[in-house]
């Protein structure tokens, strides 16, 4: 099996896995596959993962940038949308913009220092896609679901179930649809100009790349300088002429190999002697495919959510937070903004429908909380658990428990108590911290009306008292956030 079959395997293996995390409402695909967006290499570093860190370094010393073609995804997504492009022999050999590939990269660390996520969002190839995948890709999944759950009500089967279909958010979807219409643009012209010049992971694992000891290497003696190797080239790094391949931009997609019919170009340790030495591609290509697949674990099915009862009512509208709710284990709004790369994984795979982007300038696409749609489930621990860069930290429903991330508080003036005149309660009997007690409003008045009394200190920040309350379009009691969270 050739380098280029054994790379392409193993990359339309992970675009699809981690597609399907992305798009995935079951909740199947992250019990199988929740450990790939965790070798990410930003992501990686980003939660201080040093095994993963150690493993895409050694790989990349070994390898070359097998990363950027078989395990990033923003990479293989550029593949694909270059495979649109009919022409044959497309490329050709450009040199190195070496000046906006290091500016590149600077401006990511100095926006990582200076804790300005939008800027360092944009610019992380995994996040990139997320967005791609959350915004574009989970809706059109979603409502091919939907079909098929019309069709098979109609032969009284339950394989399918219709899902909600939740307004796309707004900000993200325009960021995402620019950056794939550049993408489309810049890989059907070019292939790996975007990894090659912008990209600043790519620019990161160039460092390491230089001195791989597997490399594409010419065979002098046999090369006929037909220029088959330049043109096939997508990162356009192979100067046929000189019979040099530039090892930084490399992404060892195997292509020249393919498309050589003189046997001059191999993938080995070193420069193949005057002997011509045979060189056994199947022993490498087992090498490449043995290093980069991983096992998974067992999956399962999530219940599906039955909240609420069957009538239709009004949208509820999202309170006015002071301080955005971020998820238990994110410790604070700031950690959250320092360390987040917004890649959205965790807003697609919350099966309670509360984690959304912000649309704060300073921090698009940083998660927060809001609860118009569901609450944040004392015993569900997704978002911890999904969380490639550490910007939610791993902790069991135990511990979520007792973590503080806000407090509710009334509002008098919307509390159908008083304004329909009813007896309601139904934060008292919803909230799971018993936070909420019913108590009249006026003391002295037997017959006054029994209204919400909050106990800060007990109060987790759930949001089930909100998202219950009756009150629309806004609700009588909602949950204002904590600039760190607490213990309790």
């Amino acid at each position: 099996m050739t380098l280029k079959r054994i790379r392409t395997i193993l990359a339309v293996v992970m675009f699809v896995c981690i597609t399907w995390l992305f798009v995935d409402f079951t909740g199947t695909a992250y019990q199988w596959f929740s450990w790939m967006p965790k070798i990410q290499l930003l992501e990686a570093i980003l939660a201080v993962n040093v095994v993963a860190i150690a493993i895409l370094v050694v790989g990349t010393l070994i390898f070359g940038r097998v990363y950027c073609s078989v395990i990033c995804p923003l990479g293989i997504l550029q593949d694909v949308i270059a495979r649109f492009n009919r022409r044959k022999n497309k490329y050709s050999y450009s040199k190195a913009l070496s000046w906006l590939r290091y500016t590149m990269l600077g401006v990511m660390v100095v926006a990582l220092v200076a804790g300005v996520g939008s800027v360092f969002q944009l610019l992380a190839p995994y996040s990139a896609y997320g967005r791609i995948a959350t915004t574009m890709f989970q809706p059109i999944w979603k409502a091919g679901n939907n079909v098929l759950a019309s069709i098979a009500e109609h032969s009284d089967s339950y394989l399918f179930y219709h899902v909600e279909q939740i307004a796309t958010f707004g900000v993200v979807l325009i960021i995402a649809v620019v950056t794939f219409i550049a993408l489309v643009i810049l890989a059907v012209r070019n292939g790996r100009t975007y990894c090659n010049t912008i990209c600043p992971v790519g620019t990161l694992l160039s460092f390491f790349a230089r001195f791989s000891f597997l490399k594409i290497r010419f065979n002098v003696e046999k090369c006929k300088n037909c220029s088959m190797c330049s043109k096939n080239c997508k990162a356009a790094c192979i100067d046929y002429k000189t019979h040099t391949v530039d090892y930084s931009r490399c992404v060892t997609c195997g292509n020249c190999i393919d498309k050589c019919k003189f046997g001059a170009l191999s993938y080995s340790f070193s420069t193949s002697s005057k002997k011509d030495k045979a060189v056994d591609a199947s022993k490498r290509s087992f090498l490449l495919a043995s290093a980069l697949v991983s096992t998974a674990a067992m999956a399962q099915k999530k219940e599906k959510l039955m909240d609420g009862g069957i009538a239709e009512l009004e949208e509820k509208v999202a309170p006015e937070r002071q301080t955005p709710l971020t998820p238990p284990g994110s410790l604070s709004y700031d950690n959250m903004a320092k360390r987040c790369t917004g890649c959205q994984l965790c807003v697609s795979e919350c099966p309670n429908h509360v984690l959304r982007p912000s649309n704060d300038l300073m921090h698009l696409m940083l998660p927060t909380m809001s609860y118009e749609r569901g609450y944040c489930r004392p015993e569900c621990t997704r978002c911890s658990e999904v969380c490639p860069a550490g910007a939610i930290k791993p902790l069991d429903d135990v511990e979520k428990s007792s973590i503080q991330i806000g407090h509710a508080v009334w509002i008098k003036k919307n509390c159908v108590v008083l304004t329909d005149e009813v007896e309601c309660g139904n934060c008292a009997r919803h909230c799971p911290s018993g936070a909420i007690e019913m108590v009249p409003l006026d003391e002295n008045n037997e017959e006054s009306p029994m209204v919400p009394a909050i106990n800060e200190a007990a109060c987790i920040g759930c949001g089930a008292c909100e998202y219950v309350c009756p009150s629309r379009p806004f609700s009588a009691i909602f949950v204002e956030g904590h600039e760190v969270h607490r213990k309790i």
